[in-house]
């Protein structure tokens, strides 16, 4: 009987197994349905994504890097609950030396940080604004999608991966659930997306539900509460330090970016926690 041992984490019920590259190479299976596998809820061990370490990065600016992989055996260029918890876990079990480090992601270079009060910071980079870039295509340019029998206004933006951004007073999480599965593959967006329902609060407050490229609806995006945030600071909605309520628990977002300047990192800020420690029958 063949077992390989892995870890199961989350951030704000975004869980994610994390497996140890040299525990990998003994499945004798791609990447991909690795992922698949063990990410299954009902047949395996059950997560929103898998995370394997990678030690040597190619870009040598960065101290590690990582494989991550969507519950279908996806790739996804970034995702910011993953990150503090691969960030955690690099440095609980000492593969890299320092509370603050750079990563090497599909996205670029992410730096996380361990904070004295056991948070994680994680430097998200600047928000991507440029259609092309995200990417993102409609007739005319215009910030309108329809999808089903409503038509929406959409804030597009990338952080590293494509988010679709809804501002509404209705319940985010009934728009998640009937919505969510048609703007993903919406032709506006040609890589899909994952799309954000927001409903604002206070200008220091936001909820938000959505549904991830890939995933479906879950407890918790990283990227996607700072794609939130940039939205609602470009709409003059909120400050630019914000509090994001998502389905498993709240982030924190800080951003100094305006309309007038757009070229500013964004932070994430919050917790990691272990789930358990396993070993996996293949």
């Amino acid at each position: 009987m063949k077992t390989i041992k892995l870890t199961k984490m989350q951030g704000c019920g975004n869980d994610f197994v994390i497996i140890d590259y040299p525990e990998y190479e003994k499945t004798g299976l791609k990447m991909s349905e690795l992922a698949k596998k063990v990410c299954n809820r009902n047949f395996g061990v059950g997560a929103d994504g898998m995370i394997i370490p990678k030690l040597n990065p190619e870009n040598k600016e960065a101290d590690i890097s990582w494989y991550f992989y969507n519950s279908d055996g996806s790739t996804a260029q970034m995702c910011g609950n993953g990150m503090r918890c691969f960030a955690k876990y690099c440095i609980d079990n000492k593969l890299v030396d320092k509370k603050s480090f750079s990563v090497e992601t599909l996205a670029g270079i992410i730096k996380p940080e361990l904070l004295d009060n056991g948070l994680i910071k994680v430097n998200m980079g600047k928000p991507i604004l440029e259609n092309k870039k995200i990417p993102f295509w409609s007739e005319n340019g215009e910030k309108k999608l329809t999808a089903l029998d409503r038509e929406f206004e959409i804030t597009p933006v990338s952080m590293g991966n494509p988010h679709c951004v809804i501002i509404t007073d209705e319940d985010p999480m009934k728009l998640a659930q009937t919505y969510g599965p048609v703007i993903e593959k919406h032709e506006f967006f040609p890589e899909k997306t994952n799309t954000e329902f927001v409903r604002v609060k206070s200008r220091m407050e936001i909820d938000m539900r959505v549904f991830e490229r890939g995933c479906g609806i879950t407890l918790a995006c990283g990227t996607g509460a700072c794609a939130s945030v940039v939205a609602c600071v470009l709409n003059n909605l909120t400050e630019n330090k914000v509090k994001v309520n998502l389905l498993g628990g709240p982030v924190f977002i800080e951003w100094q970016g305006s309309v007038d300047d757009k070229d500013q990192d964004i932070f994430l800020i919050g917790s990691a926690n272990y789930s358990f420690f396993a070993d996996y029958i293949l």
